[in-house]
């Protein structure tokens, strides 16, 4: 049976994954490094309370996204997030097909999250292929860690292809979208510091 216990370690387990993928990640920046000092000292020595798990049709592409990643550099944050789905709460966007059933998104850490936290939130966004998170934006600066294939874009500029264990930087206020490839899905973990926000 799973327990709050168990969850908490694997949460354990994978905020230190992505710290570390983060660290090592492809597209590395002063604006990254300094986000990432802030969130995960924060993120480090939360407690899982209850459980109430939940999944979204959707949520069948993830496990094709995990292997994926598998033999990749981010393949250890990428089974670490797999070891954590059993416990992961999924929710959409209210918003028009196809792209209110074609994404999901789980808050692990933060206001909602599975650890309660009013200083930091650390999820995970899943996009069906062919699908696109469209344009948006909130104050808190974020950084991505990328899973899968897929591409992100920053206000009018172009579409960009960070690629598995890149680095997506998102400054406060940005406008911001992604998309999955056509064929594969988009898997993507965000760290997002709300002190300054």
């Amino acid at each position: 049976m799973s327990t709050p216990h168990e969850a908490g370690r694997l949460l354990g387990r994978l905020i230190g994954a992505l710290s570390a993928g983060i660290a090592a990640g492809t597209g590395m920046s002063d604006a990254i490094l300094a986000a990432a000092g802030r969130i995960f000292p924060a993120a480090d020595g939360l407690t899982i309370d209850a459980l109430a798990p939940t999944a979204l049709p959707v949520c069948t592409h993830i496990p094709a996204a995990i292997a994926t990643a598998r033999e990749t550099p981010a393949g250890a944050t990428a089974m670490a997030l797999g070891d954590m789905l059993p416990f992961l709460r999924w929710t959409a966007r209210a918003s028009d097909e196809p792209f209110a059933s074609g994404h999901a998104n789980s808050e692990i850490i933060g206001p909602a999250g599975l650890a309660r936290s009013n200083r930091v939130r650390i999820g995970v966004s899943l996009v069906a292929p062919g699908i696109t998170y469209p344009d948006h934006q909130h104050p808190p600066e974020e950084i991505y860690y990328v899973l899968s294939p897929g591409e992100w874009r920053q206000n009018a500029g172009p579409w960009h292809a960070p690629g598995i264990a890149g680095l997506v930087y998102n400054p406060p206020g940005i406008v911001h979208a992604m998309r999955a490839a056509p064929t594969a899905p988009l898997l993507a973990l965000w760290s997002l510091w709300l002190d300054a926000a």
